[in-house]
């Protein structure tokens, strides 16, 4: 694995990380607690955070490490999943 794929994937762990915890705190302090430093609150924070993460699951695909055809497969699996075994309604 050359040193550009582990950047790649170095900063999407820690992307993913990032919206962990900003849900974390969504649970904890609500949607519209507002950080005192940077006078954003939690729903737009998570809004960023998964922008980011996007960014990096575009190029993840976007320089072939892995499959966009793939991806979609399993997000369309996923969503037959939650079908039968969540309470989401509208999927």
């Amino acid at each position: 694995m050359d040193n550009q794929v582990k950047e790649i994937l170095c900063i999407t762990q820690e992307e993913c990380s990032e919206v962990s915890q900003s849900v974390s705190k969504i649970f904890r302090f609500g949607w519209e607690s507002v950080h005192p430093k940077t006078g954003v609150n939690n729903k737009e924070h998570l809004e960023e955070e998964i922008g980011d993460l996007l960014c990096m699951i575009d190029i993840l695909t976007e320089k072939c490490i892995i499959s966009d055809s793939k991806v979609n497969e399993a997000r369309k699996a996923k969503r037959e999943k939650l079908k039968q075994w969540s309470s989401i309604e509208g999927l």
